[in-house]
């Protein structure tokens, strides 16, 4: 049975495109695959599965040497399994840079490609045969790609992510911006969450001049729930930081209805940071900065010292 899965901290798009992609192989291509997950779905991907009565991929520790996988929605080893380069990675499909350090067993099968979500991907890489999956798969399909692009407000979005959204959506019968505001609403909700799972939630790792960085994002319809515990989130920093062998963390707080982030600031060296990655001043512990929404494109290329 071959294993798909994406990133650590599972948002939507890695949660659903495994299970997407594991029914493809399964029922489409006659390759037995089961979707998994490296942590619990955040709460946005919670309700997509419960929404679309998608039952929860088991959620794995690692992979063994020599197991077969196939990995979606990332091809950057600090997101996977400890590892990962001692199994049999068949395929990959993506939507973010290059990175490198995978290896692989002999020739296979990468497809990444410059579009919001894995999803849309998949919408391509399926053909005819999205029109016989079932409606959980499709709906899935439909709730990657509101998440990865915000209900088209991203950057990152493209007019093909937009019209797969929007076919997937009249197939369904789904209105798009009551799903969307539906999806928000969940990704919203984080009273039950610790500050160090807060920081960790939707986070990726990445080394920056020399510095390793722990990079958050928290996308949300309901920022000030966030702000409101911004001195506990800062000092949770210190030992998230430490724990997980970075240098600092960085927490972008992203108002998808205003389409500003927030990013808190500690410390000096955060000031550095936002100051030279961003057009502006630093006069207290956060910083708006207007228009930035996707870490893929507007924050992660721009990070410096």
């Amino acid at each position: 049975m071959i294993k798909v899965f994406g990133h650590k901290s599972p948002d939507t798009d890695s949660t659903g495109s495994p299970i997407i992609w594991a029914w493809y192989m399964t029922e489409v291509l006659g390759q037995p695959a089961k979707p998994v997950l490296l942590g619990e779905p955040n709460t946005e991907a919670a309700f997509v599965l419960k929404h679309w009565d998608l039952p929860k991929p088991e959620i794995i520790a690692g992979v063994e040497a020599g197991e077969k996988v196939v990995i979606v929605d990332t091809n950057n080893p600090a997101e996977l399994p400890e590892g990962i380069n001692k199994a049999d990675i068949t395929a990959i499909i993506d939507h973010h840079k290059l990175v490198g350090g995978l290896e692989t067993k002999g020739p296979i099968d990468i497809t990444i490609r410059p579009l919001a979500c894995t999803a849309t991907i998949m919408f391509d890489l399926m053909g005819e045969a999205v029109a016989t999956a079932p409606r959980g798969i499709k709906g899935a399909m439909l709730s990657c790609i509101l998440s990865d692009t915000l209900e088209f407000r991203s950057p990152t979005t493209t007019a093909h992510d937009k019209a797969v959204c929007e076919k997937l959506a009249a197939d369904l019968g789904v209105n798009i911006g009551e799903l969307a505001t539906a999806m928000f609403e969940a990704k919203s909700d984080v009273s039950e969450f610790s500050d160090a799972a807060l920081l960790r939630m939707d986070s990726k790792e990445y080394t920056v001049d020399g510095k390793e960085l722990r990079v958050s994002v928290l996308e949300t319809t309901a920022p000030k729930l966030i702000l409101d515990r911004k001195d506990s989130l800062m000092a949770a920093m210190v030992d998230v930081a430490k724990e997980d062998g970075a240098d600092q963390v960085l927490l972008f707080v992203v108002d998808i209805l205003k389409e500003e982030a927030t990013l808190l600031v500690p410390n000096d060296f955060v000031k550095r940071i936002a100051e030279a990655s961003f057009p502006c001043t630093v006069t207290g512990d956060t910083v708006v900065l207007p228009g930035i929404m996707s870490r893929k494109k507007q924050i992660i290329p721009v990070l410096k010292l």
